[in-house]
């Protein structure tokens, strides 16, 4: 889900999924006439080593001025380590399972997790976007 919507401390990984997605979703519809079908899977927290120092490698000093925005994300990284509410098992069979599917979505949310940051992310979109949609509009010619 980091490619949808990211957090502080986590720039650059939401920056390469950021990527990731763009191009699946160019791709999509680029090789949907060939019957090619894509699939961004945007899994939330699963119960791998991912947050551990396996994967994660944190610098113990920090910046007093970015404890705040940065600092709860790593907290929580380490502190849910082992507490991800994702089985692998079961995400692992819902991947295989959408590859046989006719018609498969473009972007699967795996989690109850990942489904609440995405609709935050919708949220905080819409409202932005009605809230400046005045703006947006008066560039016209």
């Amino acid at each position: 889900m980091g490619g949808f919507a990211t957090a502080p401390a986590a720039g650059l990984y939401g920056a390469s999924k950021f990527a990731l997605e763009g191009i699946s979703e160019a791709l999509h519809g680029e090789l949907a006439p060939l019957g090619v079908r894509v699939t961004i899977i945007e899994p939330g927290g699963f119960r791998t080593d991912f947050p551990n120092s396996s994967s994660i490698q944190v610098e113990p000093a920090a910046i007093i001025d970015y404890v705040a925005g940065a600092g709860p994300v790593r907290e929580a990284l380490a502190k849910n380590d082992s507490r991800q509410p994702g089985d692998p098992v079961k995400g692992a069979k819902v991947i295989v399972d959408v590859t046989e599917v006719a018609e498969p979505p473009l972007r699967l949310q795996l989690g109850a997790d990942a489904v609440e940051r995405v609709e935050a992310k919708l949220d905080l979109v819409r409202r932005e976007l009605d809230q400046w949609r005045h703006v947006a509009l008066s560039t016209a010619i």
